[in-house]
């Protein structure tokens, strides 16, 4: 088996490679394993940086005292506009990956960074005006899409038998890009320094990142944007029953990372300082357990696992509003990291479920070998970006329901109660699509031309 090309390509610039099998395991062994491992080192620094400028704005609200003339409910607004645009551009970004080449995307993502990281330098004092905030929180939307494009590319990597732990290890590098800007922050206030030198700290680590992705990863020419496909996933019913999850899991860990330090200051009246102390360690274990999740589900079955985080995320939920009725901050805060942890295990066990549902889809069809592999490859990765999307609206959800529930009640309490609700209504969806019969027992029931693949996921 012969080595991939990285030479260019006729008419093409930049490192691509023409052919690519990781199903074959004597290429992925001789090669792919490399070329793939490298890819991935390179997209997780990228997606690290774009998950810190994301949920900069978490951050930068806990240094915004009163001199800056913003009530609670603006600063969640704030963020809940900063949380939509980095959930919308997650589409967009999914689809780049084909139209530009996965590495000259992250090139290309990489630096738009600079324009949301360059305006909040300019923007961030007192006496600027709360709509000039928003705009400004609005264009660092743009961090989220990274993760959109990063997964597609990295899902184009790896055989199915390595994506859980391989996507889980992508994200969970680019998830932790959030509690690393929230220990940086708390650095910085422990100084007694200001918002523009945590700007002035990642404007450098963008470029660097940029400069990396363009000496050290690759294209693969294979990978084409197809319409179709998009059209295809968009249709499929899976592609939204797994939006709905991936709001309960990912959704959760995105918006409650915007809204911790938020509701420690409004609800327990921490300063910033002591809201910072805190903030980061939920973020942090979240994306450390993110690839446990995904290695769980390649040994147990997404669904499995995914069924049963929505399980203890309701009774973690159920704490919480034991804990905020009560007062009790340790209970609070202890709880809240639980739940930090659950969101980051289902993140990785939900990423792993959507090249199995649709590996599962092409065997269902009579497909096998490389044809059922490059069937899964086509809708996954077209599927992945709405699901990504969808998903992180849940971020917005979040961070809205506080707005909502600290305007009406002055605590989070009613925010918590609708959240248990949703893991209930996850956990319930779960068991009924992916385990409620056993595959066996579907297939025996079900002629193969009239195969029901939603009936027998339980591996996932």
């Amino acid at each position: 088996m012969t080595a991939p090309s990285t030479a260019p390509a006729p008419n093409r610039g930049g490192r691509w490679i023409e052919h690519w099998d990781p199903e074959d395991e004597t290429f992925w062994h001789a090669t792919g394993q490399r070329v793939a491992r490298r890819n991935l080192v390179f997209s997780v620094l990228s997606e690290h940086i774009g998950f810190s400028v994301w949920t900069l704005w978490s951050v930068l609200v806990l240094f915004m005292g009163p001199e800056y003339g913003l009530t609670p409910a603006d600063k969640f607004l704030l963020t809940s506009v900063v949380t939509l645009v980095g959930a919308v551009v997650r589409v967009p970004y999914t689809f780049a990956v084909a139209a530009f080449g996965g590495r000259n995307w992250t090139i290309i993502s990489a630096c738009l960074l600079l324009v949301p990281t360059i305006a909040a330098f300019v923007v961030m004092e007192p006496g600027t005006s709360f709509s000039t905030f928003l705009w400004t929180g609005l264009l660092a939307g743009v961090g989220g899409g990274n993760f959109a494009s990063s997964m597609t590319n990295i899902n184009a990597f790896f055989p199915m038998r390595k994506k859980g732990w391989a996507l889980g290890l992508n994200a969970g590098g680019g998830n932790i890009g959030v509690p690393v800007i929230q220990l940086v922050a708390l650095a910085i206030i422990g100084a007694n320094g200001g918002p523009r030198v945590l700007l002035g700290i990642y404007i450098p680590l963008i470029v660097v990142a940029a400069v990396l992705a363009a000496l050290f990863m690759d294209n693969i020419a294979s990978v084409r944007n197809d319409t179709g496909a998009a059209k295809d996933a968009a249709r499929d019913p899976h592609t939204w029953i797994m939006a709905l999850l991936y709001i309960g899991t990912f959704g959760s860990f995105i918006g409650y990372s915007f809204a911790f330090g938020q509701v420690l200051q409004n609800q327990f009246g921490r300063t910033p300082l002591q809201a910072a102390c805190l903030t980061f360690i939920g973020p942090l274990l979240g994306s450390l357990i993110r690839p446990v999740g995904g290695r769980l589900a390649d040994r147990y079955g997404g669904a499995r696992i995914t069924l049963w985080n929505f399980v203890a995320m309701a009774a973690a939920a159920a704490v919480l509003i034991l804990a905020a009725m009560q007062k009790s901050l340790p209970l609070f805060v202890s709880v809240f990291v639980v739940l930090f942890v659950l969101s980051g295990l289902g993140n990785g066990s939900t990423y792993k479920m959507i090249p199995g549902i649709f590996q599962a889809k092409a065997l269902a069809k009579g497909l096998g070998g490389e044809e059922a592999a490059a069937y899964g490859r086509r809708l996954s990765g077209a599927s992945m970006g709405l699901i990504g999307a969808v998903g992180a609206l849940g971020g917005v959800a979040i961070n809205l329901a506080f707005r909502q529930s600290f305007l009406s009640y002055g605590s989070g309490t009613g925010a918590f109660v609708a959240f248990l609700a949703f893991y209930g209504v996850a956990f319930a969806v779960t068991w009924a699509v992916y385990l409620r019969r056993p595959a066996g027992e579907a297939q025996a029931k079900t002629a193969p031309s009239e195969a029901k693949p939603q009936l027998g996921y339980a591996e996932v």
